[in-house]
């Protein structure tokens, strides 16, 4: 089996001045892409742009006999975004594989949410994958090839406490993965989704002790363990595979860490069906409507409004008793 490369490739890989994106970067570079490294090298929690980082990893990877250029604009406009591609056409010509990686974090329960913790995370993580994607959209468009890989996290899929402003931005990316998976699908460009579990400065951040508290010996001990087994560059790979030309599908959400990798999926039960539904029968059949047996995964909603109609055509109307139909 030959080696899987990307040589007269061009990558964007947004947030690549550390962490995840950073070894993104790197691996595409190893395999002979051409990286546009794009971070305005702030914080966690976006505060402090520098250059330093998007310069050193562009620097890390021409030190290594690679092709690499930075880039410093920020994802949360869409001047911002038109530039960023900019960046990859004026340099190298085209753009053909965009990894949405750029991330912050801003948490805090839901009842001490401000506006001011909510709208920089939707617009660096939702709204910054839009404003890349859509100009890397229309190059990619007129050449008929991309590759678009968006960045989501449990969170969204699955919910954690405290961070309902991230969750519902990756969970937005869940969605915007789908839509473009079958926008991009008669172009030539496929578009998935990757909740990567990784030891990065933004796992610490959410584990405790970024900002300046001790941990426990026996946190300190636990946070160690982990990090040891989640080390990024396991990640990468699969983002790897899913900008490769090679890869098959479109529309997945995957998760990896620590070398594992799997897949997301949403599913529908089958559920129970009754053409004079009341608030009781609901009630009355709950199990039966959450009932995992025998799931479907539609692949788009046409699917599932088709799932409804056969489950009409199969259900018997309720009799009706002697009494009711008496006038």
């Amino acid at each position: 089996m030959t080696d899987l490369r990307f040589d007269g490739r061009v990558a964007v890989v947004t947030g690549a001045g550390g962490g995840l994106g950073r070894h993104h970067a790197l691996l595409l570079a190893s395999r002979g892409a051409k990286v546009v490294v794009n971070d305005i090298g702030g914080s966690v929690t976006g505060d402090g742009p520098d250059t330093g980082p998007a310069e050193a990893v562009a620097r890390e990877i021409r030190e290594r006999g690679g092709e690499a250029v930075a880039d410093t604009h920020s994802v949360t406009t869409p001047d911002g975004g038109e530039a960023i591609v900019r960046t990859a056409l004026g340099t190298y010509g085209r753009v053909d594989i965009l990894i949405n990686n750029a991330g912050i974090l801003r948490d805090a329960p839901f009842h001490a949410l401000t506006p001011e913790l909510l709208d920089p995370v939707i617009d660096v993580h939702l709204r910054g994958a839009f404003h890349v994607t859509r100009p890397a959209w229309l190059a990619m468009r007129e050449q008929g090839y991309g590759r678009v890989i968006n960045t989501t996290s449990a969170a969204g899929v699955l919910g954690t406490v405290g961070k309902s402003n991230y969750g519902a931005a990756k969970a937005g990316l869940v969605g915007l993965t789908q839509v473009l998976a079958q926008e991009g699908a008669p172009h030539g460009i496929k578009v998935n989704a990757l909740a990567p579990i990784a030891a990065t400065r933004m796992l610490t951040h959410s584990m405790g002790g970024s900002d300046g508290r001790q941990l426990e010996p026996a946190a300190q001990a636990m946070m160690q363990a982990v990090t040891d087994k989640l080390h990024p560059a396991l990640v990468s790979p699969v983002i790897a595979f899913l900008a490769h030309e090679d890869c098959p599908v479109t529309g997945d959400t995957y998760t990896a860490g620590a070398g594992q990798v799997a897949r997301f999926f949403t599913g529908r039960t089958r559920g129970y069906c009754n053409s004079a539904l009341s608030i009781e029968d609901v009630r009355d059949h709950l199990s039966e409507i959450r009932d995992e047996t025998g799931h479907t995964t539609p692949t788009d909603p046409g699917e599932e409004i088709a799932g409804i109609l056969r489950a009409i055509t199969q259900v018997r109307k309720p009799r009706t008793s002697n009494t009711e139909a008496s006038p």
